[in-house]
């Protein structure tokens, strides 16, 4: 059996992940091809916790939130039922609104980035993508769809966070060099626009 391939959606709150996500599983599904859409933090209890620290409910340290998240994640790759691993054993394509790249951009502002990085990257659990496609969309842009689309913003959803964050990103990206397949995608665009351009990029995965 071909296993299947493993897509992770990165970006700035506000980038257009969402919409995005469901457009190119609805043309993995129209191709005949198995998909699983998936998200971090997870549906598990640690899932929600880290949520509730997101939404502010609940104030975290940087360095625990990014060891929840690293705990959330081995879960997310080795749990034999709804685990990244075992949908792309059974030959399904496996789709993740964020991933360690968030962790590096977010967490990674104030704990120490290379400790982020390095408890992740290291650890055998963790799977890479076969593909990271990034979403770069303009600061005030996602700003006005946060305003539109939130009753309440969650503890990166300001401006100046959202500034940091993507900056982060792209140093993230240049630390990881090669060793990683990392496609930016301008999100600014029509939708249509953006989500054909994703298509190509998953459509050369398959080839």
């Amino acid at each position: 059996m071909q296993r299947g391939k493993f897509i992770v959606f990165e970006g700035i709150d506000g980038a257009g992940k969402g919409t995005q996500i469901d457009l190119l599983v609805n043309e993995i599904k129209r191709q005949g091809r198995n998909v699983y859409k998936t998200a971090e933090p997870t549906v598990s209890s640690l899932g929600g916790i880290i949520r509730d620290a997101l939404g502010g409910f609940i104030k975290r340290d940087s360095y625990e939130l990014s060891a929840m998240f690293l705990a959330d994640r081995i879960n997310h790759n080795v749990n034999p039922v709804n685990g990244i691993c075992h949908f792309l054993d059974m030959g399904i394509d496996v789709v993740c609104d964020r991933y360690y790249y968030s962790s590096f951009a977010y967490q990674g502002i104030d704990a120490d980035l290379e400790w982020v990085m390095k408890m992740n990257l290291e650890c055998k659990e963790i799977l890479k993508p076969d593909v990271c496609i990034f979403l770069d969309a303009n600061i005030a842009l996602c700003d006005e769809r946060i305003e539109k689309s939130r009753f309440e913003r969650e503890i990166y959803e300001n401006r100046s966070t959202l500034e940091k964050v993507r900056a982060r990103f792209f140093e993230v990206f240049k630390m990881l060099g090669g060793k990683e397949n990392i496609k930016i995608v301008d999100a600014s665009r029509p939708i249509e626009e953006v989500s054909s351009d994703i298509v190509n990029i998953y459509n050369n995965l398959l080839k």
